[in-house]
């Protein structure tokens, strides 16, 4: 390549904020690819990282390049990749796993022991280019176009939660409605839920919801999440229920609102031990919790990619903001003013 260098948006030292620097292009090793970012998308944990939360500060080693949702071409394979090509429209699964420990070995690669997270424990993709594992990278259907192809790892999480089980002809509660909130809208009206129930007391997230397939939203602080879902389910409540939040008045209200014999997937992240009272909320209910992380290496990839491709799920309403990845500063006050849906930013 004509240039060695590229920009990057990089936690270099802890404490809030991020910098736009340079930074040397890498090479692909054994197994490894070079890829060219062509979008990129801001994820929960990428603010988490911006704002320096407990959670960063206690997980995160800077200097590191952040970002782990992407879309990109291949342009250059290391030693012994055969199934990839430079030129390939790729994405790539960002929970690099070992292979070797008992879940990788049993087809759980999801929650390996030995994980390393893209943009956390490796350089990520906020950048002009990223090498990554040939074994993580997934070809992009040629129907996906680069913007939604790189949501299709957080919406791999949305879909998991969804689909625990099957959701056809069913009503569903949703709490929360941050990004992937959203995308578990999305994926439950593709999917043939009946009702779909979203509790959030943003209002211009649940507006978004509304545009992405919601039939009833409501704010949690104005008014009763459980009376809301009983009105609307003829006093029986949800089958399903799908906490994104991590609030722990939502998940209290969640089970609450959960019929007897019904669903719960769990993916919001609390902020440390929540009390819920398991005898009359799930064990005499017959309630089924999943808890939900990451995705299901490469099922869900699958899924994902065939919802796209086949046009029943549009992310277009997800999408309201595409910057410069130099802008990111711009991007990350919108997160945390929660004025967004997903922000796609390009190098």
């Amino acid at each position: 390549m004509a240039e060695d260098k590229m920009k990057v948006v990089a936690k270099d030292k802890p404490g809030p904020g991020l910098a736009y620097r340079e930074a040397p292009i890498p090479k692909p090793g054994s197994g490894e690819v070079l890829i060219k970012v062509t979008a990129a998308s801001i994820c929960g944990t990428d603010s988490l990282i911006y704002d320096w939360a407990p959670w960063a500060a206690a997980r995160f080693v800077p200097p590191r390049i952040i970002g782990h949702e992407f879309a990109g071409e291949v342009v250059e394979t290391g030693h012994g990749v055969t199934h990839i090509s430079p030129g390939q429209r790729v994405s790539a699964e960002s929970h690099v796993f070992c292979g070797r420990c008992l879940q990788c070995t049993t087809g759980r690669h999801e929650v390996c022991r030995g994980m390393r997270i893209l943009g956390v424990d490796r350089d990520g993709a906020y950048a002009e280019y990223l090498v990554m594992p040939a074994v993580n990278v997934w070809p992009n259907h040629p129907d996906i176009p680069d913007r939604w192809a790189s949501l299709q790892e957080p919406l791999g999480n949305a879909a998991d939660t969804v689909l625990s089980e099957d959701v056809s002809g069913k009503s569903i509660l949703v709490t929360g409605a941050g990004p992937m909130g959203l995308m578990c809208v999305g994926v439950a009206r593709a999917c043939g839920a009946s009702t779909i129930i979203v509790s959030d007391p943003n209002p211009y997230r649940l507006g978004l919801a509304k545009k992405l397939g919601a039939d009833v939203t409501l704010n949690p602080v104005n008014e009763s999440l459980v009376d809301t879902v009983n009105a609307h389910t003829a006093g029986n409540g949800v089958e399903v229920f799908l906490e994104i939040s991590g609030a722990e008045s939502a998940i209290t209200d969640g089970f609450s609102s959960l019929t007897p014999g019904g669903r719960a997937s769990l993916l919001g992240i609390t902020k440390g031990p929540v009390g819920i009272d398991l005898n009359n909320l799930v064990i005499f209910k017959r309630i089924r919790v999943y808890g939900i992380t990451g995705r299901k290496v490469f099922g869900t990839w699958h899924t994902v990619s065939n919802l796209l491709a086949s046009g029943r799920l549009d992310l277009d309403p997800l999408i309201t903001h595409e910057l410069p990845m130099r802008e990111f500063e711009k991007a990350f006050g919108l997160m945390s003013k929660g004025q967004c849906g997903k922000i796609i930013l390009t190098p």
